[in-house]
């Protein structure tokens, strides 16, 4: 069993930065891939960004790509997701998902987090 819980979240300027938080319980934490995914409004969740369990492979959507990076610290037991050069095409909520492998956590994660909200102004 992994439990999630997101942090970080807020309302920001557009060009601004953010940096969400992923703080996994469990001894495991290692040994799952972590994604991040993102729900804005009216509009069902989409992938954002995934990292395998040893950060040394990662993966991103198109329309983050060169803007947000995903890590992973291990020994604390938690994910990040570094937002840079925010548009306000990126608010939505922004949960964490915990998998397997890299193809269970984008196609079918095993847990989530609650989620937190990031707002981007214009």
């Amino acid at each position: 069993q992994v439990q999630l819980v997101e942090s970080g979240g807020g309302l920001v300027q557009a060009g601004g930065s953010l940096r969400l938080s992923c703080a996994a319980s469990g001894r495991t934490f290692s040994s799952y891939a972590m994604a991040w995914f993102r729900q804005a409004p009216g509009k069902e969740r989409k992938f954002v960004a995934a990292i395998s369990w040893s950060g040394g492979s990662t993966y991103y959507a198109d329309s983050v790509k060169g803007r947000f990076t995903i890590s992973r610290d291990n020994a604390k037991n938690t994910a990040y997701l570094q937002m840079n050069s925010l548009k306000p095409e990126d608010t939505a909520v922004y949960s964490c998902a915990a998998g397997p492998s890299t193809v269970d956590v984008i196609t079918t994660p095993g847990y989530w987090g609650q989620g937190t909200q990031v707002t981007v102004s214009s």
